[in-house]
């Protein structure tokens, strides 16, 4: 399996390169040359596999279709190295819990940051350990967050060796728990950088220092953003993993609800989706950062700028330039590369938007693609967890309970509906007490982390003072 660039790069590249690399050459993000077709036999298949073998047997068998440069043993012991009952809480890893009538939440927020992100990041330590004492170098890692990827990464990376963390984060804009995870952790490796700005200053910030070729190669700069393919195929899992527990048999089809502010999460949906997984549509949910639900509508891109950009409580999805889209795009446009370009890579920058409703590919989004989208603003966010509580006894996470009052806006008869759940309810316990007048549950490891001594450096946003500090770090 090769890699190409969204972009239209000539280059070719295998998983491994990429795995360490981030960005393409050209600014464009790495998808493989073509999507493997799972067919009726192979489902069937996994189907068994993920019943009696577990998770991560499943997670070979996809993986093992898009990684054909690590050994197949080496990769197995990766994938039972990563995806154990001890890290992730249960036998099935990510357990389907049935609200109402197929209608069902994914829990995939029972790892070590209690959050979804840990599915690919605990994936993804374990891979670049393994690969970097391979080739006995080290690796530098510029990432971006907007509250959850930053922790789920750090967790996964302290302690690595030949890792360091460089992890930019806007400054006061996560909760109080978020913020914590982060900077209490006191490991060498592992640097917190809190950026004067908003969640899309950070993410520009690592394309631009990524985009930076010299730079990047002198002091090995790679990314744990959704930017990174493997991050992306490490979730195109829980979707099958999903859609098993929810079927009896391949003839019928399911539809998913994803919370989305970046387009990762439900960007690895459509890549399952084209595998050949039956799903019947992926719907998008949306805070009042309505970009992606505002494209799906209407056929127009338009990110915001820092000012326009909304503070909510559903903190992680505060994002107006979803960077993962340009993958779907690609794929919209007939994997035309100089197209892809001149929209993510000109028109952006120049107008901040593009306008796709008058091209004829613009009705394959929901027609071919099986996507549509919805919005949930604070009141909904509210009247959703105290329904979700007094009706079924389930205490959901903000971003969780968009997804559900978007999931409703788009049930179809007889085709189970399944929201992937995104937190647990302690990350944004504030919101919590607001719509229950109580406290969520709070695992008893992070007792208390709030008063932790936390080690964070804040700085302006500004591309050239944040490559002085790593190379500061690095030397």
């Amino acid at each position: 399996m090769k890699y190409l660039s969204t972009r239209g790069h000539a280059d070719r590249k295998q998983f491994c390169e990429i795995l360490l690399e981030g960005l393409a050459p050209d600014g464009g993000l790495y998808l493989p040359e073509h999507y493997p077709q799972v067919d009726d036999a192979t489902l069937a298949k996994w189907r068994a596999i993920y019943r009696d073998q577990g998770y991560a047997a499943l997670a070979f068998e996809v993986f093992s279709l898009y990684i054909d440069d690590i050994p197949a043993a080496d990769l197995k012991v990766i994938c039972d190295k990563t995806y154990t009952e001890a890290v992730f809480g249960t036998k099935e890893i990510v357990p389907l819990k049935e609200l109402e009538d197929r209608f069902y939440l994914e829990a995939l927020s029972n790892g070590p940051t209690l959050a979804f992100k840990d599915m690919a990041m605990q994936l993804l330590g374990n891979l670049f350990e393994y690969e970097l004492a391979r080739r006995g170098e080290e690796l530098n890692i510029l990432g971006a967050t907007s509250g959850d990827t930053g922790s789920a990464a750090e967790y996964a990376m302290r302690g690595k060796k030949g890792v360091r963390v460089f992890m930019t984060s806007p400054y006061g804009r996560m909760s109080p728990f978020q913020q914590a995870q982060m900077f209490s952790l006191m490991d060498a490796n592992i640097h917190n950088i809190a950026i004067e700005g908003v969640f899309d200053d950070c993410q520009d910030i690592v394309k631009a220092v990524s985009n930076d070729l010299d730079f990047k190669r002198k002091y090995k700069i790679g990314t744990v953003n959704s930017i990174n393919w493997a991050r992306l195929l490490a979730q195109v899992v829980y979707y099958f993993a999903g859609y098993f527990q929810a079927t009896r048999t391949n003839a019928e089809k399911v539809s998913f609800t994803v919370p989305s502010g970046n387009f990762g999460n439900v960007c690895a949906g459509h890549v399952a989706r084209s595998m050949g997984l039956p799903v019947e549509t992926l719907v998008a949910a949306t805070n009042e950062n309505d970009v992606l639900d505002e494209f799906f509508r209407t056929g127009v891109y338009r990110v915001r700028g820092s000012a326009d950009t909304h503070e909510t409580s559903s903190p992680s999805m505060d994002i107006s330039k979803a960077s993962n889209f340009e993958r779907f795009v690609f794929d919209l446009l007939g994997r035309d590369g100089d197209r892809v370009k001149a929209l993510f890579g000109d028109a952006l920058s120049k107008d901040g938007r593009f306008d796709l409703s008058a091209d004829p590919a613009f009705k394959d989004a929901a027609t071919h693609y099986g996507f549509a989208s919805g919005k949930s603003i604070h009141a909904n966010r509210l009247a959703t967890i105290k329904d979700t509580f007094e009706r079924f006894g389930v205490m959901i996470d903000t971003h969780t309970a968009d997804g559900v009052k978007v999931a409703r806006e788009h049930l179809r008869s007889g085709v189970p509906m399944i929201v992937l759940e995104t937190a647990l309810p302690i990350k944004f316990a504030e919101t919590i007490v607001e719509a229950l007048g109580c406290e969520p549950d709070r695992p008893a490891k992070f007792e208390g982390i709030e008063a932790l001594p936390k080690r964070v450096q804040v700085m302006a946003a500004d591309v050239e003072a944040v490559k002085r500090f790593i190379a500061q770090h690095c030397d």
